[in-house]
C-alpha cells in the first residue's frame, strides 16, 4: 500500500506547484528597491560627456527612469509612448544601457527624444545597482527619492493607466505643483 501512496503525494505536490504557477504572471519580478532610496549614481550624459546625470537629478520630483538601449527591439516599440508622454510634461530621464554612444544618439534623432537628459551606462555598472535584468525597464521615482514602482517591458498606455498613475496621483494628492502634468491628463 505505502508502496504506492509515496509516489501519489510526490505526485500530487508536484501538480500543486504546476497548478499555482499556472497563475502566476511571468513577467512580474519583484524589485528589492521600491520603498527604498533610489541608488547613488552619477555617469556621462549620453548627449555631452563631460556633463553628468545622475541620481541628484530625479529628486525632489516625480519622474520616471526607462532603461534602453538601441540593440532593444521591445524598447523601439515603446518610444513613441515614451515621447507622447513626455510631450505631455512627464519628466522621463533615460539610462543607456551598453550601447554605442553614435548609435544611441541617431537613435533619438531620429525617432525623437523623450528624455530630460539620459545618462550612458556603457559598461552596464549602474544598472546592476538598479537590479536591472534587461531593457527596457522603468522605474517610477517619488519626490522623496524612493523607487515607487518597477516595470519590466514596455510601457503601454494600459500600464500607464493601470499601475503608474495611480501611484503619481497619490504621490501628488493635494499638490498640483508636484506633478504639473497630471492637470492635463495627457498621455493617458
Amino acid at each position: 500500500m505505502w508502496r504506492y501512496a509515496i509516489p501519489l503525494l510526490v505526485l500530487a505536490v508536484i501538480g500543486a506547484f504546476f497548478y499555482r504557477g499556472l497563475s502566476l504572471n511571468p513577467s512580474y519580478v519583484p524589485s528589492a528597491l521600491i520603498g527604498k532610496p533610489i541608488p547613488e549614481f552619477s555617469l556621462p550624459s549620453l548627449a555631452d560627456a563631460s556633463a553628468a546625470i545622475g541620481s541628484q537629478d530625479l529628486h525632489g520630483k516625480v519622474a520616471l527612469l526607462n532603461v534602453w538601449g538601441t540593440w532593444c527591439v521591445e524598447c523601439r516599440h515603446e518610444h513613441g509612448f515614451l515621447v507622447q508622454l513626455a510631450r505631455s510634461g512627464v519628466p522621463i530621464y533615460g539610462l543607456n544601457l551598453k550601447d554605442d554612444r553614435t548609435s544611441a544618439l541617431s537613435w533619438l534623432a531620429t525617432l525623437g527624444n523623450p528624455y530630460v537628459g539620459s545618462a550612458f551606462d556603457e559598461r552596464g555598472v549602474v544598472a546592476v545597482d538598479w537590479g536591472v535584468t534587461a531593457a527596457p525597464e522603468t522605474f517610477l521615482i517619488g519626490r522623496d527619492g524612493k523607487v515607487l514602482y518597477k516595470h519590466i517591458s514596455p510601457l503601454t498606455p494600459l500600464v500607464w493607466q493601470r499601475d503608474f498613475l495611480p501611484l503619481i496621483e497619490a504621490q501628488c494628492a493635494g499638490d498640483a505643483a508636484a506633478c504639473p502634468f497630471l492637470a492635463s491628463r495627457g498621455a493617458q
